[in-house]
């Protein structure tokens, strides 16, 4: 994934915008913890059922982050040298980008999906695959309405075929899903 921060702006729904850097983003970032630079990141803080991605910012932010993908500004007022879109729901934001960055490669693309096995049958799967195609899969068993958007944000020109799984927890969930992989 390569984009400017504007270009992210532009293709996610967001209420505000403060660009004061424009460089290109390479990096999504939703744990602080798994930060090791900030270098050209982009800090989606989410809120989930196990946390506040906003209580994380500051530490995001002395590890190097300068780009920030939130809910609420006030977090960073502080923070002068940051570019920052302010958004309704950061996780419906990431699933955009995750949405648009997959339209732009036409390759095959498999979704695994069910109770049990997705990892499993997914590993097996692309390593059949990957002795004769470049081989883009989940890593590890992201297949979470966080975990499918960045699954998908590493699709870049040189992947040839995808392997993705997708799992669910609540109704209507493997819709939102479905419209982001846009299995083939």
């Amino acid at each position: 994934m390569r984009y400017l921060f504007s270009e992210l702006a532009e293709i996610i729904s967001n209420q505000e915008c403060l660009v004061k850097n424009d460089d290109y983003i390479e990096h999504i970032a939703t744990d602080s913890r798994l930060i090791l630079s900030g270098n050209q990141t982009v800090f989606f803080a989410l809120k989930t059922s196990s946390g506040n991605g906003h209580a994380f910012l500051n530490e995001a932010y002395r590890k190097g982050v300068r780009y920030f993908v939130v809910e609420d500004f006030t977090f960073l007022n502080d923070k002068d040298d940051c570019s920052i879109i302010r958004v309704q729901d950061s996780t419906q934001a990431l699933q955009e980008l995750a949405k648009y960055h997959r339209s732009k490669f036409q390759i095959p693309v498999v979704t695994i999906t069910g109770s049990n096995g997705k990892t499993i049958v997914k590993e097996w799967l692309s390593t059949l695959l990957s002795t004769s195609f470049n081989v883009v899969k989940s890593p590890k068993s992201y297949n979470s309405q966080i975990g499918v958007p960045l699954s998908i944000l590493q699709i870049n020109k040189k992947h040839e075929v995808a392997v993705f799984e997708a799992g669910i927890s609540e109704p209507g969930e493997m819709s939102k899903l479905e419209e982001i992989i846009q299995p083939t």
